[in-house]
């Protein structure tokens, strides 16, 4: 069997091992990263193929004369044009429910930043703000408690059940947006209206996927809606938000500001209108980056890999 992985740096940057793979297939071959002019000579004669955004579409798909799986290292799929792949008679299987704790975790760093500002004070010290001052203590910026604060929840999945669960335990009280209400009779969460969620929150999360519905659902409406003393935190896909939409909002103070983990192109561009704005906390999709989600990741792999051999596929996207 011969195996390829097109772009394995951001799932493993050297930190953990592929050797695993080996179960699979004896002739392995494993790229950082794969130009799209590459793909076509390096999946050549593959029995496996594993990418994660390295494209998969027709035209390379029809090359995989050999390949009889494709596995993708990640939740989403858009990377292979997988109805194609199944006209092929190719499963491609994804990896899901990996970052859940890793997304929420994440969520909360964005929040916390705003309410307690932990890098403007460890900055000020080191700058020696605070010999200077002379004071036991001091602080550069407004603090807040998360406590009794309002926390809108847009999308109640799994990564939206468990950012609620860490509002509650912050003594918040969660707000949720959700097609579907009905299914979750028991939640410890007030089910609203979209708009009666921007109206009431402090905090607006979004963790819904980027469907045709979903793309650039935070545009000017929605944020009018916001309190001005809100902030807008997107962990989910950067093309949910209107970019320039939300550059006005922060201009014009019509929200107090933004913690986004992903963004429309990444990585940004010079001309992006918020990567770089003073009111937004940005951090490169790392969201899913931590050690143990990226393990976990590279588990389920493993699990996908073993139930297709066995002959009762998982996870299979197609």
């Amino acid at each position: 069997m011969k195996a390829v992985i097109l772009d394995a740096y951001t799932t493993n940057p050297g930190d953990l091992s592929w050797d695993w793979m080996r179960e699979f297939a004896d002739d392995l071959t494993v790229y950082d990263h794969t130009a799209p002019q590459d793909v076509d000579a390096r999946t050549k004669g593959c029995d496996i193929v594993i990418t994660n955004k390295t494209r998969l579409m027709a035209p390379q798909l029809d090359a995989l004369t050999n390949t009889r799986y494709i596995g993708l290292l990640s939740t989403g799929f858009d990377a292979v044009d997988v109805r194609y792949a199944r006209g092929l008679g190719i499963p491609v299987t994804n990896i899901p429910a990996y970052s859940t704790g890793g997304v929420a975790q994440l969520t909360f760093a964005l929040a916390l930043e705003f309410t307690n500002r932990v890098a403007l004070h460890n900055a000020a010290v080191k700058a020696g703000e605070w010999q200077k001052n002379g004071n036991f203590c001091f602080w550069k910026s407004d603090l807040r408690e998360l406590g009794g604060k309002t926390f809108g929840v847009v999308g109640y999945g799994r990564i939206g059940h468990a950012v609620a669960k860490i509002a509650d335990a912050f003594g918040m009280r969660v707000l949720c947006r959700t097609a579907h209400p009905e299914k979750y009779p028991d939640a410890p969460v007030t089910f609203v209206s979209l708009d009666e969620l921007l109206l009431q929150s402090d905090f607006v999360s979004l963790h819904c996927p980027c469907t045709p519905e979903t793309t650039g659902l935070v545009n000017r409406d929605f944020l009018a809606k916001m309190k001005p003393t809100a902030f807008l935190i997107n962990t989910s896909r950067g093309a949910v938000v209107d970019e320039n939409a939300l550059r006005e909002a922060l201009d014009s103070g019509t929200i107090a500001g933004c913690g986004l983990d992903v963004l429309s192109t990444e990585p940004p561009k010079d001309d992006n209108p918020v990567a770089f704005h003073e009111k937004a906390i940005v951090t490169p999709h790392v969201a899913w980056a931590a050690f143990e989600t990226r393990e976990r990741l590279m588990g389920i792999c493993r699990d996908n890999l073993r139930a297709f051999f066995a002959g009762k596929p998982i996870n299979v996207v197609n």
